[in-house]
C-alpha cells in the first residue's frame, strides 16, 4: 500500500480545469518533490490530499484511506504545512504550539513532553518566548513545521516551504526533511527551487496545466537527453584545445558547442552509449590525446523546460500507466 495514491483526479472551477486527470503514487518513507509553474495545479492537488478541497472526479487516498469518505481519519495521518499560515499577535512560540497541542487533544504531561520534543527537533527552544508574529521567514517556517509535526503524522504535505528562505534557512529545512524521511515519514513537497528538490527528493513529479508530465528520479532527468535527443559531453585533451572543434567539423552526428581551457563541450546526437564510445574511439584514432571524456549532467530546470518543450512540440506527455479503478468519486 502506498502512502499517497491519486487516481484520475479532476478538479474544476467553473470552466477552469485546475487538475485534469492526475494519477500517481508515493511509497511510504520517501520524499517526493512536486514541481510546476504557478497555476499548474500543485496547490489544488495538495489541498485535496489535505482534505481541504473536494475533487470533481477521481480518487485520492492517504495510507489507503479515501480523503473524501473519511477525512477525519486522513487528518490524523497527515501534517499539512501550507505556503502561508496565520500567526497571532501577543502569542509566543511556546503558547502557539501549546494552543495547537491542546486543540489536538494532548493533555498534561503528555502535551508538555510532545511540545518539548517538537521544539527540540525544529530548534525552537531558544525562540520559546518570542512573539510568533515577530519571527523571521526561516523561523516562521520552522514554527509551521513544528505545528505540522505535533501529532506525529505519517505523511507530511508541504506547499512551498522553502519560498523566501535565505540560504542558511534552506539548508536547515533540507536537513530536517531528510531526517524525517530517515525516520520513515513520507514527505510530499512542492517547490520552485528544483536544484534543492533534486538533492533531497527520492522522486520528482512534474505537473503542467493540471496534468502529470513526468514522474521519476532526479538522476534520470539529469542524465536524460535534450529536446532533440542529444547529450552533452565534456572533452579534455593534452594539446591545442582548438583541435577538438577542428575535429568536430568533419564528423557526422557530433556538434562542437563551446571552447574550454583544455578542450570543449560537444553534443552527440543520440543518447546511445555505444555512439559515445565510437566518438571517443575515433578521436583517439585520429590523434587527439584525450585525457578526459565524460557526459555532462543537465540541471533540473533544463530538464523541466525540455519536458515542456516536448509538449509544445506536440509530443505525448510522459505519464505513468493508469491505476486500477478504486472508489472513483463522481459527486463530492
Amino acid at each position: 500500500m502506498s502512502a499517497l495514491r491519486v487516481n484520475d483526479l479532476h478538479r474544476s472551477f467553473a470552466h477552469l480545469k485546475a487538475v485534469d486527470g492526475v494519477t500517481f503514487e508515493v511509497p511510504h518513507g520517501s520524499v517526493c518533490g512536486f514541481v510546476g509553474a504557478n497555476g499548474a495545479g500543485k496547490t489544488t492537488t495538495m489541498r485535496i490530499l489535505a482534505t481541504l478541497d473536494y475533487p470533481t472526479a477521481g480518487s485520492a487516498e492517504v495510507c489507503g484511506i479515501n480523503v473524501v469518505h473519511h477525512p477525519a481519519e486522513v487528518r490524523r495521518m497527515i501534517g499539512w504545512m501550507p505556503d502561508h499560515f496565520g500567526n497571532y499577535e501577543h502569542m509566543t512560540v511556546l503558547e502557539y504550539l501549546d494552543f495547537y497541542a491542546r486543540a489536538l487533544g494532548y493533555k498534561g504531561k503528555e502535551r508538555r513532553q510532545r511540545i518539548q520534543e517538537v521544539m527540540e527537533f525544529t530548534d525552537l527552544i531558544p525562540l520559546a518566548e518570542r512573539f510568533s508574529n515577530k519571527l523571521s521567514k526561516g523561523m516562521t517556517q520552522r514554527l509551521g513545521l513544528g505545528r505540522a509535526l505535533l501529532h506525529d503524522p505519517q505523511v507530511l504535505i508541504m506547499d512551498e516551504p522553502a519560498a523566501g528562505l535565505d540560504p542558511k534557512a534552506r539548508v536547515e529545512l533540507k536537513h530536517l526533511i531528510r531526517v524525517l524521511a530517515q525516520e520513515g515519514k513520507t514527505i510530499f513537497i512542492s517547490s520552485h527551487i528544483l536544484s534543492e528538490l533534486g538533492e533531497m527528493c527520492d522522486s520528482l513529479l512534474f505537473i503542467n496545466h493540471g496534468r502529470i508530465v513526468h514522474h521519476g528520479d532526479a538522476d534520470s532527468l539529469r542524465r536524460g537527453s535534450d529536446l532533440l535527443g542529444g547529450v552533452l559531453y565534456d572533452v579534455q585533451i593534452d594539446g591545442n584545445p582548438a583541435a577538438v572543434s577542428d575535429w568536430c567539423v568533419l564528423q557526422q552526428g557530433v556538434q562542437f558547442l563551446e571552447s574550454r581551457k583544455t578542450g570543449g563541450r560537444i553534443r552527440i546526437e543520440t543518447p546511445d552509449p555505444s555512439q559515445a564510445a565510437d566518438v571517443l574511439s575515433r578521436m583517439i584514432k585520429d590523434g587527439l590525446r584525450v585525457i578526459e571524456f565524460h557526459r555532462e549532467e543537465r540541471n533540473l530546470e533544463d530538464a523541466f523546460i525540455d519536458i515542456l518543450g516536448r509538449l509544445d512540440a506536440g509530443q505525448s506527455p510522459i505519464t505513468p500507466p493508469p491505476l486500477p479503478p478504486s472508489s472513483l468519486i463522481t459527486d463530492p
